[in-house]
């Protein structure tokens, strides 16, 4: 194995974040039994507030960024894993307080590996990524508390981004009325080719109502939290279900105990950062299964190289990007 790799690399100097495309030798791998060759990575909201003095996720510099990674292990110290086994990373501390997914080679804890389920490519299951975890724990949530298609539409909300364009597949493969959340103009073509039936305005969402209102949705896919949250509640159906992953929308949610004691609303809390590896696993093998779905290449997925991270991130911190970003490792 080469003893230098290429690696994006943030660094704090007082206040102001450095990044670079670097070479590293192999003796600058953080600690861990596994150490993988990735073939691709992702872009994802949480790398971009990485790369942000305040942006409150990276616990240490300099630092990798890249909470997903996908490739193949070249060595291993544990024996669940073997050299030549297939494999993919998705949370817990990976490029938050451990060097991530932007780089030729990362070095990993055990305990976080994924044996990639045979039905996945690694650029699909980078696809997925956590953006793509994060809608199927969503998913899996609501179908655990009662949630069937016959129930009347799901919303999804910030749909364009990558938690909630997964989310909006996913659904309109198994059967499900998808309507979709967004402030883009330009992104219903989109939306519908992901299976979306209708389309919904951001600003309708955001603004506020009476703290029960019409009941619309039998149940919401929310990554946006916010005054997002707050209008999904009090318009969800008796006794359906909100499932929250994000805080695009802030973290701050005007409400009140109404929709729960009056409709039984369920407020699901959706974390794919540590979810325990038995059901990681398990809701691996179903990505590969019935919530595969036929949009993990195409329109949803733009592919970029080392060279093209920071613009990447920028746009995302902006609110502008549609889809996913996939990193190849291989490309420039």
């Amino acid at each position: 194995m080469s003893t230098r790799y290429r690696a994006f690399v943030i660094d704090r100097q007082d206040d102001r974040i450095t990044r670079e495309v670097t070479r590293r030798e192999t003796s600058d791998l953080p600690e861990g039994e596994v150490t993988i060759r990735v073939a691709w990575s992702s872009v994802n909201y949480k790398d971009g507030l990485a790369t942000l003095a305040k942006g409150g996720v990276a616990r240490r510099y300099p630092l990798v960024p890249g909470i997903d990674l996908a490739g193949t292990v070249t060595e291993s110290r544990d024996p669940r894993f073997a050299e030549g086994d297939e494999v993919l990373v998705t949370g817990f501390e990976t490029g938050v307080a451990h060097d991530g997914g932007f780089a030729e080679l990362a070095r990993v804890k055990a305990d976080w590996v994924v044996k990639r389920p045979a039905g996945l490519s690694a650029e699909e299951a980078m696809a997925f990524g956590t953006a793509g975890f994060t809608a199927a724990l969503s998913v899996r949530r609501l179908e655990e508390n009662g949630l069937k298609p016959d129930q009347g539409p799901v919303l999804v909300t910030g749909a364009t981004g990558g938690v909630g364009s997964h989310a909006v597949a996913m659904l309109a493969g198994l059967g499900y009325e998808v309507h979709a959340g967004t402030g883009k103009a330009d992104a219903a073509d989109y939306l519908k080719s992901l299976g979306a039936a209708a389309i919904v305005d951001r600003q309708t969402l955001a603004t506020a109502g009476k703290p029960v209102d019409s009941q619309l949705w039998a149940a919401v896919v929310d990554p946006v939290g916010g005054a997002t949250l707050a209008r999904a509640l009090s318009t969800t159906r008796y006794g359906g279900s909100v499932a929250v992953s994000g805080l695009t929308g802030g973290v701050k949610v005007e409400t009140t105990v109404l929709p729960f004691i009056l409709r039984g609303v369920n407020l699901l809390g959706i974390d794919s950062v540590y979810c325990p590896m038995a059901p990681r696993v398990a809701l691996w093998d179903r990505m590969a299964g019935d919530l595969k779905h036929a949009h993990l290449t195409g329109a949803l997925v733009h592919k970029i190289g080392l060279s093209g991270l920071d613009e990447a991130l920028a746009r995302i911190l902006a609110g502008g990007m549609t889809g996913r970003a996939l990193l190849d490792l291989s490309a420039d």
